[in-house]
């Protein structure tokens, strides 16, 4: 398949923000299902995209796949877990339908490029939950490494896993 990985476009949010809230809440990680709070976040992909990079995967024909919010340099309101040195990448989420084919490492790949980019980054950072086996795995292959000593609960009851690459 041929996948690229751009900045999002305006037309783009409402795709976007319907792949977002399908795949949280089709895999259950959302504690409180539709009435969840951080729903509203995940669906708002303007908010997201004019605090914070905002890249999806389409393929050949424009279509999207997926996306991801990139926090460069632990700073600005869409960071949660990076630090001074760091940078951050969120929400990420790729259509169930288009699973297994590529498109979520490119996004990865493509936050682990801008990190990389970013002078002064140090690390990469994510936040994980333990329900998402797949994400963890695909993590630890791209050379990212646990932080446990990071790991933190945005509600009660809903643990999150760290991660961190050192670049």
């Amino acid at each position: 398949m041929d996948i690229t990985i751009r900045a999002v476009r305006p037309e783009e949010h409402g795709t976007l923000a319907g792949i977002t809230a399908q795949a949280y809440l089709g895999d259950g990680l959302l504690a409180f299902g539709e009435s969840d709070e951080y729903l509203i976040e995940l669906r708002d992909v303007a908010r997201r995209a004019a605090g914070a990079e905002v890249l999806v995967a389409v393929e050949r024909d424009e279509r999207v796949l997926g996306g991801v919010t990139f926090v460069a340099d632990g700073g600005g309101p869409w960071a949660e877990l990076s630090r001074a040195g760091e940078a951050e990448l969120r929400m990420l989420a790729v259509a169930r339908e288009e699973r297994c084919r590529g498109a979520g490492e490119a996004l990865v790949r493509a936050c682990v490029e801008r990190a990389r980019a970013v002078e002064g980054c140090r690390r990469l950072v994510l936040s994980t939950q333990a329900s998402m086996r797949a994400a963890h795995r695909l993590h630890e292959r791209l050379g990212f490494l646990r932080t446990p000593e990071r790991d933190w609960q945005p509600v009660p009851g809903v643990t999150l896993r760290t991660y961190a690459l050192p670049l």
